[in-house]
């Protein structure tokens, strides 16, 4: 209805539904354009099509099944290379294809139902999926994340084995039928494998088995951040499955805490975390990482689970500093690359917001979209901003008398440097602080059917790469 019924500035309706019979109904749809191999995924339902990403309409599952093992089958691809040698698939290609149900057998769709399932559970496991519910860590009971790592790699490792061996079985089906034995091969190489969870196919070129494992655990760890930081914004919650919340303006939020959403692990008070490269607030998300490992794995193993994290970390995220704490490498790791990775995985349409002070990064924070509202900006400027000038003031004065009574030279240019780089923060802090009164005063209120690339626009410099994710200076 709201396809055929929304109209723009200029009171036209821009939108066009073509097909309704066919629209949001189950399907197997393939990408018109590939660069690589052709392949074809089963929609249960919800989904739109067009040229771009056509569609197929078997009318039940278990045809659904046969169809999405044909398309995938090394008989699908030889044929298509005969009938179309681009990379541009038309429906009319797929619809000239030569298949029969004369080869449809029980086996073989039950095998394909099976990988249906494996890919699908592949996909949920990341909070990107819709049907996402929690960290897969979190899945497996144990008192050390390694061992929950172990686990779920172990898993992995099955998932990826058994894929294989049902892909290839359907490619042994479907060549004998066809008759191409001396054709085709049913093999299937690790590396198309297409699960999220298969380092082979997930990262590609000429790393090494051991460089591969590294990259992946380094990545699920930093997953496990974001993980962490969504259930302090109140995004989901570590009692309930799922998106938890994802409204708007903060509405309704009080009323989740008041029913106990948010136990054991509280969500913030207002969905402002500092992100700083120093323990200056109570709240800031290092320190919350800390209790949120803590409330999870417990207390009594906390320090070898956050070891754990930041080794991981150190394998691929950052780089590993020497006479640097665990909780300081998970530190630099929030302060430094988080939010580069946030980008990459929303695909530059953040959920999570990062205002900066500016190039010496005196003052960051991370703002939930959702629970962003009209007075965000002032209390952030109430709360952080100006407790934080003074916190600098009352720094530098011990500076400057830790220069006074230094027992070396040495000493005294080293925190004089000190005290210049807290200066130069100091003078960014005062100049953001003037920015963030400006716009606080303006109220700024968001229409979240604008968009991230809109409403992301509204800030000024206050947040941090603009340019990327507006597309505008």
């Amino acid at each position: 209805y709201k396809l055929k019924n929304t109209k723009d500035d200029k009171g036209k309706v821009p939108a066009h539904a073509f097909n309704e019979k066919y629209i949001f109904q189950a399907n197997v749809n393939w990408s018109a354009v590939t660069s690589s191999y052709f392949s074809s995924r089963i929609t249960s339902h919800g989904a739109l099509f067009d040229a771009g990403g056509s569609a197929a309409f078997p009318g039940n599952f278990k045809t659904s099944c046969f169809l999405a093992g044909f398309l995938n089958s090394p008989v699908t691809e030889s044929a298509l290379l005969a009938i179309n040698p681009t990379l541009n698939f038309q429906a009319w290609n797929i619809g000239n294809l030569p298949i029969s149900k004369e080869i449809v057998t029980e086996s073989l769709i039950d095998s394909t139902k099976e990988l249906y399932e494996v890919a699908k559970l592949d996909w949920d496991s990341y909070e990107t999926s819709y049907e996402f519910k929690n960290h897969t860590l979190l899945i497996h009971k144990s008192n050390f994340v390694l061992q929950a790592y172990k686990k779920w790699r172990a898993e992995n490792n099955n998932d990826i084995l058994r894929t294989r061996s049902l892909e290839q079985e359907n490619n042994r089906l479907f060549i004998e039928a066809y008759g191409l034995q001396d054709e085709l091969t049913p093999e299937v190489p690790l590396e198309q494998i297409t699960l999220t969870v298969n380092p082979k196919y997930r990262y590609g070129g000429n790393l090494s088995d051991e460089e591969l494992e590294n990259r992946f655990q380094s990545d699920t760890l930093a997953e496990l951040i974001s993980y962490a930081i969504g259930c302090m914004m109140g995004r989901y919650s570590l009692n309930r499955e799922g998106l938890v919340y994802a409204h708007a303006g903060n509405d309704g939020f009080a009323e989740l805490e008041q029913q106990g959403a948010y136990n054991p692990f509280p969500a913030d008070d207002d969905g402002i975390i500092p992100l700083t490269d120093q323990e200056w607030f109570e709240d800031d998300v290092t320190l919350r990482f800390r209790e949120f490992v803590q409330t999870i794995w417990g207390s009594d193993n906390l320090q070898a689970n956050l070891d754990f994290v930041a080794e991981s970390l150190c394998l691929h995220a950052v780089k590993p500093k020497s006479n640097e704490t665990s909780l300081d490498t998970i530190r630099r790791y929030l302060s430094t690359q988080f939010y580069k990775d946030h980008l990459k995985t929303y695909k530059k349409r953040p959920i999570y917001w990062l205002f900066s002070s500016g190039k010496q990064k005196a003052f960051e924070c991370l703002v939930y979209l959702h629970r962003y509202n009209a007075g965000t900006l002032a209390r952030m400027r109430t709360e952080y901003v100006t407790p934080l000038l003074g916190k600098y003031d009352a720094y530098a004065d011990t500076l400057s008398n830790q220069i006074d009574q230094a027992s070396s030279t040495a000493e005294a240019n080293r925190l004089s440097k000190s005290l210049i780089a807290l200066e130069k923060k100091q003078t960014e802090l005062r100049e953001f602080d003037d920015k963030l009164k400006h716009h606080a005063d303006m109220q700024i209120k968001l229409d979240l059917d604008d968009g991230v690339k809109v409403n992301y626009g509204k800030f000024g410099d206050l947040l941090v790469d603009v340019k990327g994710v507006t597309g505008k200076k």
